[in-house]
Protein backbone atom coordinates (compact mmCIF):
# COMPACT_ATOMS: atom_id res chain seq x y z
CA UNK A 1 0.00 0.00 0.00
CA UNK A 2 1.64 3.18 -1.05
CA UNK A 3 1.26 5.88 1.92
CA UNK A 4 0.98 9.73 0.63
CA UNK A 5 3.41 11.99 2.66
CA UNK A 6 1.75 13.37 5.84
CA UNK A 7 0.44 17.12 5.15
CA UNK A 8 2.32 19.54 6.84
CA UNK A 9 0.92 22.94 7.39
CA UNK A 10 3.17 26.33 7.11
CA UNK A 11 5.07 27.31 9.75
CA UNK A 12 2.95 29.32 12.12
CA UNK A 13 6.01 30.54 14.47
CA UNK A 14 5.90 33.74 11.82
CA UNK A 15 3.34 36.40 14.03
CA UNK A 16 0.69 37.54 11.65
CA UNK A 17 1.99 41.24 11.53
CA UNK A 18 4.28 39.85 8.92
CA UNK A 19 2.02 39.32 6.39
CA UNK A 20 1.08 42.06 3.98
CA UNK A 21 -1.71 43.89 5.21
CA UNK A 22 -4.85 44.89 3.40
CA UNK A 23 -4.70 42.39 0.15
CA UNK A 24 -6.90 40.44 0.18
CA UNK A 25 -6.20 36.76 -1.03
CA UNK A 26 -3.21 35.38 -0.27
CA UNK A 27 -1.28 32.71 -2.26
CA UNK A 28 2.11 31.37 -0.96
CA UNK A 29 5.30 30.33 -2.46
CA UNK A 30 5.99 27.66 -0.33
CA UNK A 31 9.94 26.84 0.85
CA UNK A 32 9.53 23.39 1.31
CA UNK A 33 7.90 20.35 -0.16
CA UNK A 34 3.85 20.68 -0.37
CA UNK A 35 0.94 18.47 -1.61
CA UNK A 36 -2.45 19.41 -1.38
CA UNK A 37 -4.75 18.50 1.25
CA UNK A 38 -7.65 17.97 -1.41
CA UNK A 39 -6.22 16.34 -4.92
CA UNK A 40 -2.93 15.53 -3.33
CA UNK A 41 -0.69 16.87 -5.92
CA UNK A 42 2.42 18.25 -5.63
CA UNK A 43 5.03 19.64 -4.75
CA UNK A 44 3.32 22.95 -4.90
CA UNK A 45 5.29 25.75 -6.84
CA UNK A 46 1.82 28.16 -5.23
CA UNK A 47 -0.93 27.41 -2.43
CA UNK A 48 -3.69 28.93 -0.21
CA UNK A 49 -3.93 27.66 3.03
CA UNK A 50 -7.24 26.96 3.98
CA UNK A 51 -8.11 25.89 7.89
CA UNK A 52 -4.00 25.45 7.99
CA UNK A 53 -3.62 23.39 5.33
CA UNK A 54 -2.35 23.71 2.03
CA UNK A 55 -4.40 23.88 -1.28
CA UNK A 56 -3.36 24.08 -4.84
CA UNK A 57 -4.71 27.02 -7.24
CA UNK A 58 -7.11 24.49 -8.91
CA UNK A 59 -8.92 23.19 -5.73
CA UNK A 60 -8.78 26.94 -4.43
CA UNK A 61 -10.25 27.43 -7.30
CA UNK A 62 -7.97 30.01 -8.58
CA UNK A 63 -5.97 28.45 -11.27
CA UNK A 64 -7.19 30.27 -14.18
CA UNK A 65 -4.91 33.06 -13.07
CA UNK A 66 -1.23 34.07 -13.99
CA UNK A 67 1.33 35.15 -12.40
CA UNK A 68 2.50 38.90 -12.28
CA UNK A 69 5.78 39.08 -11.16
CA UNK A 70 6.69 42.31 -9.15
CA UNK A 71 8.75 45.02 -10.13
CA UNK A 72 6.16 47.27 -12.26
CA UNK A 73 4.33 49.30 -10.35
CA UNK A 74 1.61 50.38 -12.47
CA UNK A 75 1.25 47.73 -14.56
CA UNK A 76 0.29 45.61 -11.27
CA UNK A 77 -1.99 48.62 -9.89
CA UNK A 78 -3.94 48.74 -13.50
CA UNK A 79 -3.87 44.43 -13.62
CA UNK A 80 -5.56 44.54 -10.80
CA UNK A 81 -8.42 47.12 -11.08
CA UNK A 82 -8.73 44.99 -14.22
CA UNK A 83 -9.41 41.69 -12.63
CA UNK A 84 -12.33 40.57 -10.79
CA UNK A 85 -10.68 38.03 -9.02
CA UNK A 86 -6.66 38.11 -7.71
CA UNK A 87 -4.71 37.91 -5.26
CA UNK A 88 -1.12 38.65 -3.94
CA UNK A 89 1.82 35.70 -4.02
CA UNK A 90 3.96 36.45 -1.03
CA UNK A 91 7.26 34.40 0.03
CA UNK A 92 8.54 33.73 3.65
CA UNK A 93 12.33 35.75 4.17
CA UNK A 94 14.12 33.62 6.89
CA UNK A 95 16.79 35.94 7.21
CA UNK A 96 14.17 39.33 7.89
CA UNK A 97 11.58 36.71 9.43
CA UNK A 98 8.79 37.88 7.68
CA UNK A 99 6.78 37.24 4.21
CA UNK A 100 7.36 39.33 1.35
CA UNK A 101 5.72 40.42 -1.72
CA UNK A 102 6.72 38.45 -5.03
CA UNK A 103 3.61 39.47 -7.23
CA UNK A 104 0.22 39.02 -7.97
CA UNK A 105 -2.22 36.66 -9.84
CA UNK A 106 -5.00 37.95 -12.08
CA UNK A 107 -6.99 37.14 -15.03
CA UNK A 108 -4.84 36.70 -18.00
CA UNK A 109 -7.53 38.92 -20.40
CA UNK A 110 -7.08 42.01 -17.21
CA UNK A 111 -3.55 41.39 -16.90
CA UNK A 112 -3.73 42.00 -21.47
CA UNK A 113 -6.14 45.06 -20.69
CA UNK A 114 -3.54 46.32 -18.46
CA UNK A 115 -0.27 45.75 -20.94
CA UNK A 116 -2.43 47.78 -23.35
CA UNK A 117 -3.02 50.81 -21.07
CA UNK A 118 0.79 50.70 -19.91
CA UNK A 119 1.56 50.73 -23.77
CA UNK A 120 -0.68 53.41 -24.58
CA UNK A 121 0.92 56.13 -21.69
CA UNK A 122 4.27 54.58 -22.74
CA UNK A 123 3.18 56.34 -26.62
CA UNK A 124 1.89 59.13 -25.15
CA UNK A 125 5.00 59.70 -22.68
CA UNK A 126 7.06 58.96 -26.17
CA UNK A 127 5.22 61.28 -28.11
CA UNK A 128 5.58 63.72 -24.96
CA UNK A 129 9.18 63.92 -24.91
CA UNK A 130 9.17 64.27 -28.46
CA UNK A 131 7.35 67.39 -28.58
CA UNK A 132 9.62 68.52 -25.64
CA UNK A 133 12.74 68.05 -27.54
CA UNK A 134 11.59 69.98 -30.63
CA UNK A 135 10.45 72.94 -28.45
CA UNK A 136 13.65 72.93 -26.52
CA UNK A 137 15.52 72.63 -29.94
CA UNK A 138 13.44 75.48 -31.20
CA UNK A 139 14.37 77.73 -28.00
CA UNK A 140 17.76 76.73 -28.07
CA UNK A 141 18.26 78.03 -31.84
CA UNK A 142 16.85 81.21 -31.52
CA UNK A 143 18.99 81.50 -28.16
CA UNK A 144 21.85 80.79 -30.50
CA UNK A 145 20.85 82.60 -33.33
CA UNK A 146 20.49 86.15 -30.07
CA UNK A 147 23.58 85.48 -28.88
CA UNK A 148 25.85 85.19 -32.01
CA UNK A 149 23.92 88.89 -32.72
CA UNK A 150 25.23 90.15 -29.57
CA UNK A 151 28.81 89.22 -30.74
CA UNK A 152 29.02 90.29 -34.04
CA UNK A 153 27.09 93.87 -32.16
CA UNK A 154 30.02 93.70 -29.28
CA UNK A 155 32.84 92.39 -32.07
CA UNK A 156 31.70 93.58 -35.25
CA UNK A 157 34.74 92.40 -37.24
CA UNK A 158 34.29 88.58 -36.03
CA UNK A 159 33.15 86.58 -38.49
CA UNK A 160 29.41 85.51 -38.73
CA UNK A 161 30.38 81.55 -39.23
CA UNK A 162 32.73 82.14 -36.01
CA UNK A 163 30.08 83.80 -33.75
CA UNK A 164 27.46 81.51 -34.47
CA UNK A 165 30.18 78.41 -33.57
CA UNK A 166 30.83 80.29 -30.49
CA UNK A 167 27.17 81.16 -29.63
CA UNK A 168 26.33 77.55 -30.11
CA UNK A 169 29.31 75.90 -28.20
CA UNK A 170 28.49 78.57 -25.38
CA UNK A 171 24.86 77.77 -25.10
CA UNK A 172 24.97 74.17 -25.36
CA UNK A 173 22.22 72.57 -23.06
CA UNK A 174 23.54 70.84 -20.24
CA UNK A 175 27.36 72.19 -20.81
CA UNK A 176 27.72 74.28 -17.71
CA UNK A 177 29.12 76.97 -19.67
CA UNK A 178 28.48 80.53 -19.27
CA UNK A 179 25.60 80.70 -22.42
CA UNK A 180 24.14 78.20 -19.90
CA UNK A 181 24.43 80.62 -16.81
CA UNK A 182 22.30 83.39 -15.88
CA UNK A 183 24.47 86.01 -17.13
CA UNK A 184 24.64 84.37 -20.50
CA UNK A 185 20.85 83.67 -20.51
CA UNK A 186 20.57 87.63 -20.02
CA UNK A 187 23.34 88.17 -23.02
CA UNK A 188 24.87 90.28 -20.25
CA UNK A 189 28.41 91.83 -22.08
CA UNK A 190 30.53 90.15 -19.88
CA UNK A 191 28.95 86.67 -20.25
CA UNK A 192 28.96 87.23 -24.12
CA UNK A 193 32.35 88.50 -24.44
CA UNK A 194 34.06 85.32 -21.59
CA UNK A 195 32.70 82.96 -24.59
CA UNK A 196 34.44 85.09 -27.14
CA UNK A 197 37.88 84.89 -25.05
CA UNK A 198 37.48 81.61 -24.28
CA UNK A 199 37.13 80.74 -28.24
CA UNK A 200 40.36 82.77 -28.93
CA UNK A 201 42.27 81.08 -26.01
CA UNK A 202 41.87 77.87 -27.85
CA UNK A 203 41.82 78.45 -31.58
CA UNK A 204 44.05 81.55 -31.88
CA UNK A 205 46.79 80.95 -29.82
CA UNK A 206 49.07 78.07 -28.49
CA UNK A 207 47.15 77.90 -25.22
CA UNK A 208 46.03 74.44 -25.72
CA UNK A 209 49.70 73.23 -26.84
CA UNK A 210 51.14 75.21 -23.70
CA UNK A 211 48.79 72.93 -21.12
CA UNK A 212 50.18 69.76 -22.78
CA UNK A 213 53.70 70.63 -22.46
CA UNK A 214 52.76 71.22 -18.76
CA UNK A 215 52.49 75.32 -18.45
CA UNK A 216 50.29 76.06 -15.72
CA UNK A 217 47.02 77.42 -16.63
CA UNK A 218 47.27 80.83 -14.91
CA UNK A 219 50.96 80.81 -16.58
CA UNK A 220 50.13 79.95 -19.96
CA UNK A 221 47.07 82.15 -19.85
CA UNK A 222 49.57 84.80 -18.76
CA UNK A 223 51.68 83.60 -21.69
CA UNK A 224 48.84 84.10 -24.54
CA UNK A 225 47.08 87.09 -22.88
CA UNK A 226 48.54 90.16 -25.27
CA UNK A 227 47.49 87.24 -28.52
CA UNK A 228 44.17 87.24 -27.32
CA UNK A 229 43.50 91.18 -26.87
CA UNK A 230 45.24 91.77 -30.28
CA UNK A 231 42.57 89.51 -31.85
CA UNK A 232 39.92 90.87 -29.84
CA UNK A 233 41.05 94.38 -30.82
CA UNK A 234 40.91 93.54 -34.32
CA UNK A 235 37.63 92.18 -33.87
CA UNK A 236 36.61 95.34 -32.28
CA UNK A 237 38.45 98.24 -34.23
CA UNK A 238 36.62 96.55 -37.42
CA UNK A 239 33.11 97.86 -36.58
CA UNK A 240 34.60 100.93 -35.65
CA UNK A 241 36.28 101.67 -38.76
CA UNK A 242 33.59 100.74 -40.99
CA UNK A 243 31.68 103.46 -38.98
CA UNK A 244 33.82 105.81 -39.61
Amino acid sequence: MVHEPPVVPEPRTVPRATLPTRTGLLVFQPLKRRHCAECRRGPLPLLVLEDGVPRCLDCADLGHLVFLPSGDTALTRRSREESVLSAVVVRFNRRKSRYERQGVLVEEAALARAEQRCLADAEARRRRRVRDARRRSAQDALFTQAFAAEIRRLFPGCPADRARAIAAHAAERGSGRVGRSAAGRALTEGAVTSAVVASVRHLDTPYDRLLMSGVPRHEARRRIAAAVETVLRGWTEAGLGSAG
